[in-house]
């Protein structure tokens, strides 16, 4: 076969492939409506504006361990960029070695949820932030001792006064908390297989990742995982095995929230294990079937449960690439 005739064969396949490939897409373009991309910013709060020196200065804080009192647990510590942004372990381990009763949840594309902590008792990240720093059994900080203890070094006082001009003394609580936020809502993870297929490359996932998303919608799963973020941010009752964990309940005081807790992102859901509030399970195809049994009143079977796994695994986006600060 001469030359001309391999060029003649491969245009062929290449037309073939891309009707198939057009065929493909409109069979599944129905399902592709349930989802979005995920942007590259969430929503800024119009009294924290996101500027280059609040992004590095909260860099700083959210590694520096000073801020605690035992003066070597940071928000990384739990928050860890090797390991999801999370800790991997069932409860978070804090101050003088106590273990907390709640799973650490993910800061990556913290800054889409519409509140923070499983319980929701915070709206955002700017009032997230200070309370591991006080909290007894995490970093265990009074806050005007934290203050003083940062503003013992020049380089924050530079760092403040740049981040937050024009004010006298700009070292306290509240730029605190909107530095932390403000570097925290960098921390996202776009161009995930899904984010590239419902941009147009339907190359970017699996056939098990497709049928995983197809019946992620068709099982009802995605009433309750919808958005950018893959959550509601809703509260949802979810009793597991053991656990006496009122959830949102301890914030309302109304029978209704009993054992509800928010609905956690799925973005990244494949490195953030352990999962649930109280990371009990520590594999996603057991997570997904309770999340059947429990929400959905089904059991999937083994063919299912592999292809909803398999879509779990393309909602990983690249994680965002920082240098570590080198703390004074």
């Amino acid at each position: 076969m001469t030359p001309r005739h391999f060029h003649r064969l491969g245009a062929t396949a290449m037309a073939l492939a891309l009707s198939v490939t057009a065929v493909h897409a409109e069979d599944i373009a129905e399902y592709m409506d349930f989802f979005e991309p995920l942007p590259y910013l969430p929503p800024i709060p119009a009294n924290n504006s996101l500027t280059p020196e609040k992004i590095e200065l909260g860099k700083m804080l959210f590694f520096e361990p000073r801020i605690s009192g035992s003066g070597v647990i940071s928000c990384a510590t739990c928050h860890n960029p090797a390991l999801g942004w999370s800790d991997r372990i069932p409860t978070a381990v804090g101050h003088d070695g106590q273990v907390g009763n709640r799973n650490t949840p993910t800061v990556l594309n913290s800054g889409f949820l519409g509140s923070q902590f499983w319980d929701g008792r915070e709206p955002d990240l700017e009032g997230q932030a200070l309370g591991p720093i006080e909290a007894e059994i995490e970093m265990n900080m009074d806050l005007e001792a934290a203050i003083r203890r940062l503003k013992e070094f020049d380089i924050y006082h530079e760092h403040f006064a740049a981040a937050f001009p024009g004010e006298d003394d700009p070292i306290r609580a509240e730029n605190i908390a909107f530095a932390i936020a403000s570097f925290e809502r960098t921390l996202n993870t776009p161009n995930s297989p899904l984010d590239r297929f419902l941009a147009g490359d339907v190359q970017a996932m699996s056939d098990s990742q497709v049928e995983g998303m197809k019946l992620f919608v068709d099982a009802g799963c995605v009433a309750c995982h919808n958005g950018p973020a893959l959550t509601d941010s809703g509260f949802h009752r979810f009793e597991l095995p053991g656990s006496t964990d009122e959830g949102r309940f301890i914030v309302t005081g109304d029978e209704a929230d009993m054992f509800a807790f928010r609905t956690p992102t799925l973005r990244n859901v494949a490195v953030t294990y352990p999962y649930f509030n109280n990371g009990s399970v520590d594999n996603l195809h057991d997570a997904v079937q309770l999340m059947g049994q429990q929400m959905l009143g089904q059991d999937f079977s083994d063919e299912e449960l592999d292809n909803l796994v398999a879509f779990m695994h393309a909602l990983t986006g690249e994680m965002p690439d920082l240098e570590i600060p080198a703390l004074p």
